[in-house]
């Protein structure tokens, strides 16, 4: 598929390369839609394979950034940035504060903010040369520690629907992933009274995450095999597939990682036969995304925000009776309930535009 082709397939508005060899910059900024207002998403680095798999990534990234802030009722579009890279070895101060000044150039179409392989310390470099950046200290900070509330509200839904209670106690959770996300996961889950499973592709980053908080580390390929209530992916996306789908052995499936599905339609419907409940990401993982809105609000408020990341409890009640009742998939639940609020602001411009432009008699 053609770069065109991919663009037009998702339906972006715009999408800018961004390159800076001498730093060793190769980054693709994705802005997918800003009817609800400018496009906020974070800016992703990673090794992947060939600029294809960047751009794909990117792109749906994106578009799930204006679903997520469409269902979440707030007033944002959707964008997502990558940095093409290893996030282990490769970041400078120069690589990112070039990045910034991409970023500036668009003049507040696009707001960034920090998301896998980046940190709040590279929000500080981008803040260096551009305002259009959030999660910086001294502000919003950090999101995942509101991202993993969200999560573990939203599980705790997908529990009341399965299981006709939403107590974790005792439930038996699948952690992928041993990042910031899942370390305020996992502590949320223990003191619950959850029994809990860590895996990373990076093994020693489970093992530690254990030895710190509790649960119990397992091998990476191990997490799709182990009998549990919850499998929750909070790592990268693409994880649930036609391969490791079948070979799942839990209930529900409720993380904070994005795209988790290789295949958005086909993989879903992979679940629902198999009588596992999904959680569409982009609605349980929207407490990160809250918390940067609330500080570009200007009253941020981190309580007020904890209380807006638990209602995701009281959206996924809404989505999955929703899904029951019109005989849909969760996922295109979520979809339709976006769609339906990006229809309803986009048909109020146009009867301003009617307004201010009335027909000639």
């Amino acid at each position: 598929m053609g770069i065109f082709d991919a663009v037009q397939l998702y339906g972006h508005e715009q999408v800018v390369f961004c390159s800076e060899p001498a730093v060793g910059l190769r980054a693709i900024i994705a802005i997918h839609d800003t009817t609800l207002g400018p496009a906020l998403g974070g800016v992703r680095m990673w090794m992947y394979r060939d600029e294809e798999e960047a751009l794909t990534d990117v792109l749906r990234l994106s578009r799930a950034m204006t679903y997520k802030a469409a269902v979440a009722g707030l007033n944002l579009g959707g964008g997502k940035a990558v940095i093409i890279g290893d996030p282990r070895t490769q970041k400078s101060e120069a690589l990112f504060r070039a990045f910034g000044r991409f970023v500036e150039s668009l003049g507040g179409r696009y707001i960034t903010a920090e998301d896998v392989g980046t940190t709040t310390a590279e929000m500080e470099w981008i803040r260096m040369e551009t305002r259009y950046v959030t999660g910086v200290p001294g502000r919003s900070g950090d999101p995942s520690p509101f991202t993993a509330h969200g999560v573990y509200y939203g599980m705790k839904a997908c529990a009341k629907v399965v299981f006709g209670a939403d107590s974790l106690a005792n439930r038996t959770i699948v952690v992928q992933g041993a990042g910031n996300v899942a370390r305020h996961l996992v502590e949320h889950l223990l003191r619950e009274g959850a029994h809990v499973y860590v895996a990373d592709i990076f093994p020693e980053k489970a093992q530690q995450l254990c030895h710190d908080i509790g649960g119990t580390p397992v091998e990476a390929d191990a997490v799709y095999d182990i009998p549990c209530d919850i499998f929750s992916p909070n790592a990268l996306g693409g994880v649930l597939n036609e391969e490791t789908i079948p070979r799942l052995r839990c209930a529900i499936v409720a993380g904070a990682a994005n795209n988790q599905l290789r295949e958005e339609h086909a993989d879903a419907q992979r679940l629902h036969d198999r009588g596992i409940l999904y959680a569409p990401d982009y609605v349980i993982n929207a407490g990160g995304l809250m918390n940067v809105a609330a500080e570009l609000e200007g009253t941020y408020d981190p309580r007020r925000v904890l209380e807006k990341a638990s209602d995701i409890y009281n959206t996924l009640l809404k989505l999955f009776r929703m899904a029951r009742e019109r005989n849909l998939l969760p996922t295109e639940a979520a979809a339709a309930i976006a769609e339906e609020r990006l229809a309803a602001i986009r048909s109020l411009r146009v009867m301003s535009h009617a307004r201010v432009c009335p027909s000639l008699p």
